[in-house]
């Protein structure tokens, strides 16, 4: 049964794809056109599932929905460091490296269960609901060969210090995979035909993958080692609460509750292949509070959400710094504010136009940016456009197309804990940098079908 849970969440979850912080910003083609926006707007079962269980009770048949995405994304780190810190006389050293991960499958399976005359609406959905994920490559390009020997070729201007082998100092190949799979049983009641309610349970697995591992402490001969996937089980829930005025107006709000997850158990590997010693570390998802407007015409939808994710009081997230022994306590990432924003047209027989963007605030501090590499994916603005065609009246696809920008590089120094100490407590060395931006891009398709006699 463990080996079963561990392949449904790598079928099932997806890498690298954030937007609020290490959130999805939106599931299925149809919730993501729309920016994300649906807490009062339930267009498609996904979005209701996803942000508003509540919002399952406009829905009066028996449906399902399979979407399926790829996704790309460009990471790019970079690091400088000043001029004879290297060695007397020693130029400034500085160079990117770019992400080499390829192509990630992002895919939802979605379920409702509704009659015309019912009150009560049930909904089953498996989705991943966040991640994190980059594959950069050691740098080639270095001062010296392996015997300490000058490299005559060296190019300071075009060599990433951070990415540098472990015993010259930097990181070496670094690698990340972390994955949330939501497993989740909606209920939905509508209390009046203008007021509705929901609640849902949820259970979860999670999956991370370090290397090198900074949750280790590091060997002074070996470095950090490097960790294997270690999965994780969790549970939550979510309630809601949804409000149609009858008269195109709509409000919503939701409660989505920190996803609280067991430890996470690493068994890890020097790089010369000697076992390091195991480590646990805990990483919850973080709870998220949602409020959103709606307003529907003959001609269009228009869908307005603004969520908090409470990163700051989330296990994993919270701690920041070193331990006494210099592996990392946890990324230190602050709250986050999300506004999605979309609009549907509806003027085209067969066929409604979808346009929808997405800001989030950036959860990393500047001072905290080195301990963020492994987990780059964070987008300020994101930019989607969309389509359905209803080949019949009980059958439509649906397509999106998003790109997503970080707008700027997250920067600040790179981190030492040799260096730490009460005046400088997360051991920044002067003068150094260490830096991440990205872009993504996401084509994906879906498959809405009803259950009509």
């Amino acid at each position: 049964m463990n080996q079963i849970f561990k392949l449904f969440v790598l079928l099932l979850s997806v890498t690298a794809m954030a937007q609020t912080g290490h959130v999805m910003q939106g599931i299925g083609a149809v919730n993501m056109s729309m920016g994300g926006a649906a807490t009062a707007q339930p267009l498609d079962i996904n979005g209701a599932i996803l942000w508003n269980p509540a919002g399952l009770s406009t829905f009066k048949s028996n449906s399902a929905s399979l979407n399926v995405g790829l996704f790309f994304s460009s990471p790019e780190l970079s690091s400088t460091l000043p001029a004879n810190m290297m060695f007397d006389g020693s130029p400034e050293v500085s160079g990117i490296t770019k992400d080499d991960r390829g192509i990630s499958v992002m895919p939802a399976l979605a379920m409702v269960w509704a009659k015309p005359d019912s009150k009560h609406t049930y909904a089953l959905s498996a989705f991943g609901v966040s991640g994190f994920g980059v594959t950069f490559k050691q740098e080639t390009n270095l001062p010296m060969d392996a015997q300490g020997n000058p490299n005559p070729t060296w190019d300071p201007s075009n060599s990433n210090p951070i990415s540098y082998p472990q015993n010259m100092g930097g990181f070496g190949h670094i690698e990340s995979d972390c994955m949330v799979m939501q497993v989740s049983m909606s209920y939905a009641y509508q209390i009046t035909d203008k007021l509705s309610i929901g609640v849902q349970p949820t259970v979860n697995i999670s999956s991370l993958e370090l290397a090198p591992s900074p949750l280790s402490s590091p060997s002074m001969t070996l470095g950090y080692p490097e960790s294997d996937k270690a999965f994780a089980m969790g549970y939550g829930g979510q309630i809601g609460v949804f409000y149609d005025t009858k008269s195109g107006l709509k409000l919503g709000a939701s409660y989505k509750s920190t996803q609280y997850f067991s430890e996470l158990e690493f068994s890890n590997t020097y790089l010369d292949g000697s076992v390091a010693p195991d480590v646990n570390f805990s990483m919850d998802y973080p709870a998220i509070y949602s409020v959103g407007l709606g307003y529907s015409t003959d001609l269009f939808d228009t869908a307005l959400d603004y969520r908090y994710c409470e990163y700051g009081n989330t296990d994993g997230f919270e701690r920041k710094g070193w331990t006494q022994t210099g592996s990392v306590q946890g990324f230190g990432w602050e709250n986050v504010t999300v506004l999605s924003l979309g609009i549907q047209y509806k003027g085209i027989k067969k066929m409604p136009i979808r346009i929808g963007y997405t800001y989030s605030s950036n959860p990393i501090r500047e001072e905290l940016a080195f301990y963020s590499i492994p987990a780059t994916a964070v987008i300020k603005d994101a930019f989607q456009v969309g389509f359905g065609y209803e080949f019949a009246n009980n059958f439509t696809v649906n397509a999106v197309y998003h790109h997503g920008a970080s707008d700027g590089k997250t920067e600040g120094n790179l981190l030492s804990p040799m260096a730490a100490s009460q005046s400088n407590p997360y051991g920044a060395i002067p003068g150094t940098k260490v830096g991440y931006e990205m872009t993504t891009d996401l084509i994906q398709l879906g498959i809405n079908y009803t259950f009509k006699k």
